[in-house]
């Protein structure tokens, strides 16, 4: 059975349109729509359109701000902390990532702090951008008003995955790294919990503190939690980076778990480097390929794939995608249609 595709630009414009119709600036509403189409077309399918249809939710309830600017906390130049009032996530970043990058060609480096901005979804859709300028760039994101993840020997999750994105810029494609501080993440563990489905190893704990691969376990009550990275063996690594990650994102802008928040939303921290402010553009891109191209060439055992650069299976996903269409996870359209009649928007046709 073929999978059903739509044209990139087709349901780019109809996620716009819904956006727009349930009160989110045109302008957001456009960089929303791609920056949750870069997740599907990458293949990050639980942080691409899975997300739409809770995103439009919490932009009708109100728990989304659709329309005004952030607050400038503080500016000192390199250094900028923002107030995000509740606005769509994926614009604030997309955003604040414009200003790093003009700040970062100034002085060399610049950091962004944002608080109480919505939901970011997916770090990966944001790096190439900016390393196709040449620049080096971190994402971190945390959620305050969740916990999921249990601290190494705990049964009370005590923060989220708290994913870090970086994009390096290299004299051919970029190294693109997304990863979280735990060993699945939420996103995850609903679907399969929804589709009755298994992890294929135990990455959470039930509320007794045993390994699972069930998400059943999770959604149990008391709650269980996922893992950290490295889990019930080695979690203590993935514990001291899920505190680094907290205290880069709540901690540096000064609002976070302790303010005991409760909607769904982002604290976020991203910081952009020039190369040519240090040792120069041209010598940390040849140093970047000589290390890609190393690792590449790896000998690996007999019979084994060759070694994968992080981002290159997402980079040729995304150019098939925009070449031959998107196809969804089930259910991602599905969830779509109630929304697209409420509003008046037609469905985006699929591609015969």
């Amino acid at each position: 059975m073929s999978e059903t595709r739509y044209s990139a630009e087709d349901i780019k414009s109809f996620a716009a349109q819904l956006l727009t119709k349930t009160g989110m600036d045109n302008e957001k509403a456009v960089v929303v729509a791609e920056v949750l189409l870069e997740g599907d077309l990458m293949g990050h399918t639980t942080h691409g359109y899975q997300l739409l249809a809770p995103y439009l939710g919490a932009l009708e309830a109100g728990t989304m701000t659709g329309t005004g600017q952030p607050e400038t906390l503080k500016d000192s130049g390199p250094a900028i902390a923002w107030d995000g009032r509740s606005l769509p996530g994926t614009w604030l970043v997309d955003q604040g990532l414009e200003l790093a990058v003009e700040r970062a060609r100034k002085y060399g480096l610049a950091a962004i702090s944002i608080r109480k901005s919505h939901h970011i979804a997916t770090l990966a859709a944001y790096l190439k951008k900016v390393t196709d300028q040449g620049m080096m760039v971190l994402v971190y994101t945390s959620d305050p008003a969740f916990a999921t993840v249990a601290p190494f020997g705990g049964l009370r999750g005590a923060y989220t995955p708290d994913p870090i994105g970086i994009g390096i810029p290299t004299a051919g494609d970029p190294i693109l790294i997304d990863i979280s501080m735990s060993i699945t993440t939420n996103g995850m563990t609903d679907r399969l919990h929804r589709e009755g489905g298994k992890f294929p190893h135990p990455w959470i704990q039930d509320n007794k503190g045993n390994a699972s691969n069930d998400p059943a376990d999770f959604h149990s009550d008391p709650q269980g939690t996922i893992l950290p990275i490295g889990g019930k063996d080695h979690g203590h690594k993935g514990f001291a980076l899920g505190l680094y990650v907290e205290a880069m994102t709540c901690g540096l802008n000064g609002y976070g778990r302790k303010d005991k928040p409760t909607t769904w939303g982002g604290s976020v921290f991203m910081q952009v480097y020039d190369p040519e402010a240090f040792g120069g553009r041209e010598d940390f891109e040849a140093e970047t390929a000589w290390l890609v191209d190393d690792c590449i060439n790896n000998p690996v055992p007999e019979g084994a794939p060759p070694v994968r650069i992080p981002g290159a299976s997402g980079l040729k996903r995304r150019e098939a995608n925009m070449a031959n269409g998107v196809a969804f996870h089930g259910g991602i359209i599905e969830a779509l249609e109630p929304w697209a009649e409420k509003t008046g928007v037609s469905m985006p046709v699929s591609l015969s």
